[in-house]
């Protein structure tokens, strides 16, 4: 990847006199290499050293002031300028949560290493919804402008180097950079080819759909994907595909299932010290939140008896659930004959949403889902598309061919398409 990367934000007002707790952005700006390094003792942004193939980091960090004598949180997220998360950089959603006395926090933020001649571009970070008595200092924004070096149209296209192919996908699926062992393993799989060409694309194919068949995705991506199942039903679809007609497609959309899946993945690696309890506290957090937005409310109300609760979920789950599954679920609000009980809630959504019946109906709907989230960075229906012929087409062949992604050449066909090759460079 050709770039330098200049952070810059808008100037901090000052303050004087007493000041209330606040959360913000310092005013940094500064330039790396694609080297890394620091920037400075006064500076509140840098790029981390780029990982094996190339692809950097961007570290923001986010400082808190005045009285910090107790909890607070605030969430950050990515937003598109000119560069876009489809091309420069990977979309980034998470809550930073200070405990009392602390008044730093970092976050990191992935570039794509891609060799597209397009010149500076940016994009923003922004903070909102402060908890724990903070309110946004200024700034509480900050431009993130990557400084494009390449100034000649690419030759040859990045993704089809095996170690940034792999990184990709560490990125596209679970939002992180690679751990050394799982970067080289994969990336073996496909350099084990050595110049053989067949023998490539297979292993591509096997490593790429890898990540969305791996545990960790399946419990982070895969999980949110069925909860939204479990709380909303399924959404309506046009296709052409056979006709024009109505399909029935998943609710969840592009810019709500990213988010949450990394809410679920933050700080996971599956095989790494701990990773079972930090999944099973980010699962228990996120459900506990998820129950208490305004959409699940209005769905939702805690007027419901427990039998009613449950045997909704399961309803838009279209699940027929067993006699003992069925308890279980109405049994998490003990006595209660309110679902006012907010972890109970919680509880319960989780067991529908995990239910082994559900797990199996829902996986080909998600998998198809995951070719255009993962590989497209988009909606089924977003452009190029206009509506969900695409997602029907695939799902039809993935079914026919009873779930086998290679002799459907469902993962094959997205990995060599168009739209996902000219994300890093040409066709």
């Amino acid at each position: 990847m050709g770039d330098t990367s200049e952070f810059s934000a808008c100037t901090k007002v000052a303050m004087s006199g007493t000041t209330p707790p606040y959360c913000h952005f310092e005013n940094p700006k500064c330039t790396v290499g694609e080297g890394g390094g620091p920037c400075g003792s006064a500076a509140r942004l840098m790029s981390s050293t780029p990982d094996a193939s190339g692809t950097g980091t961007v570290s923001i960090t986010v400082n808190r002031a005045g009285d910090v004598s107790t909890a607070a949180t605030v969430d950050y997220q990515t937003v598109d300028g000119t560069a876009t998360q489809k091309k420069k950089y990977t979309i980034a959603s998470g809550t930073l949560s200070f405990a009392a006395g602390e008044t730093s926090k970092t976050s990191t933020i992935l570039l794509t290493n891609e060799d597209l001649v397009e010149g500076k571009q940016t994009f923003y970070v922004v903070l909102l919804n402060p908890t724990g008595g903070i309110t946004l200092g200024d700034p509480s924004s900050i431009a993130i402008t990557i400084n494009d070096r390449d100034t000649s149209p690419p030759t040859t296209n990045p993704i089809d180097d095996p170690a940034n192919f792999v990184t990709q996908h560490y990125a596209d699926f679970l939002s992180r950079v690679p751990d050394s062992g799982g970067l080289a393993f994969w990336t073996n799989e496909i350099t084990s080819c050595g110049a053989d060409q067949a023998c490539i694309q297979v292993k591509r194919i096997n490593v790429s759909a890898a990540y969305f068949l791996s545990i960790e995705f399946q419990q982070t991506g895969y999980l949110v994907e069925r909860i939204y199942k479990a709380a909303y039903g399924d959404a309506n679809g046009s296709s052409t595909f056979g006709g024009a007609h109505q399909v029935a497609v998943p609710v969840v959309r592009y810019s709500e299932f990213m988010p949450d899946t990394q809410r679920i993945g933050q700080g996971v690696v599956v095989g790494q010290t701990g990773w079972e309890q930090a999944l099973e506290n980010n699962k228990q957090n996120f459900t506990a939140k998820f129950v208490q937005r305004s959409r699940f409310l209005s769905v939702f109300p805690t007027s419901m008896t427990p039998a009613q609760f449950v045997d909704k979920l399961f309803m838009n789950a279209g699940v027929t659930p067993s006699v003992s599954d069925r308890q279980a679920a109405i049994n998490e609000f003990g006595s209660a004959t309110t679902t006012a009980d907010v972890a109970a809630r919680a509880r319960a959504l989780r067991d529908v949403s995990e239910n082994s019946i559900l797990n199996s109906q829902e996986f080909n709907r998600a998998f198809v889902l995951m070719q255009f989230f993962g590989y497209l960075r988009r909606n089924p229906n977003d452009p190029q598309d206009t509506d969900y012929t695409g997602y029907d087409f695939w799902l039809t062949k993935l079914n026919q061919f009873n779930g086998n992604f290679v002799n459907a050449e469902m993962v094959k066909a997205f990995i060599t398409s168009g739209e996902y090759r000219q994300r890093f460079g040409p066709q």
